[in-house]
């Protein structure tokens, strides 16, 4: 496998630890970042000590244009595109019910969760086919595969919920290009809003650490993991079931 891999929103918090977890295994890295120029130095200067080469690319991915640069510019910049990993995904904080979700939260969960996903991905294919074996890991949420009704939260869910479906398009149709494509689920992390008043009600008394979501996306980029495809791996500590 050609090691190049993208991951969006990794100047800090998740997916920075994604992005160091690759890097710690041998991938020159392209870490994405919107606002946080300062941390996403810090992070390529931290990935850099394990030998590899990392770049800081900036875009606000949520347009599509600048999405696809974002690709470009990773593509250029390594010298290929092997393996992408989407974790952008905004959270609203503020729990209205279905019924009240104003449209600004609407169209910002959908923008910045389900076409974020979209926009990047769709730009990256071509790449990761000419590298072959390519890697697409997008992130989902705890039970998002579960159809189920919802008091609150309803938007974010739903594009958690279309990530998967999206997801699991793109493996069956990709499967014959030696692409897979798979979904964490995580549940309450370390760095989740309200994670102390959440963790009480936890099977486990604790959130994820991002290590071990990090290696839960190593699962799946693995090269011995090249028949595993379109599966949706939950990272809850038994949340939900």
């Amino acid at each position: 496998m050609v090691k190049k891999a993208l991951v969006t929103g990794s100047a800090k918090g998740l997916g920075r630890a994604i992005a160091l977890d690759l890097a710690s295994k041998g991938f020159d890295i392209a870490v994405h970042y919107n606002r946080s120029e300062d941390a996403a130095n810090e992070a390529c200067q931290e990935a850099q000590t394990y030998g590899v080469k990392a770049i800081a690319l900036q875009a606000d991915i949520t347009n599509g244009d600048r999405a696809k640069s974002l690709v470009e510019n990773a593509v250029d910049g390594l010298g290929g595109l092997s393996v992408l990993v989407n974790t952008v995904g905004n959270y609203s904080e503020e729990e209205n019910v279905t019924s009240t979700v104003s449209i600004r939260d609407w169209h910002e969960m959908i923008n910045s969760n389900l076409n974020t996903t979209f926009y990047v991905t769709r730009s990256a294919i071509p790449h990761l086919k000419k590298a072959g074996n390519g890697r697409i890991i997008n992130f989902a949420c705890a039970s998002a595969q579960n159809l189920i009704a919802r008091r609150v939260n309803t938007p974010y869910i739903i594009a958690k919920t279309g990530i998967i479906i999206y997801t699991k398009s793109l493996a069956k149709e990709l499967i014959q290009e030696r692409i897979t494509a798979n979904i964490i689920s995580p549940g309450i992390a370390e760095n989740s809003f309200d994670v102390e008043e959440i963790s009480e009600t936890l099977p486990l008394k604790r959130p994820a650490t991002l290590q071990e979501i990090a290696r839960a996306v190593w699962f799946f980029v693995n090269p011995e993991a090249e028949y595993i495809t379109g599966q949706v791996l939950e990272v809850s500590g038994g949340w939900f079931l």
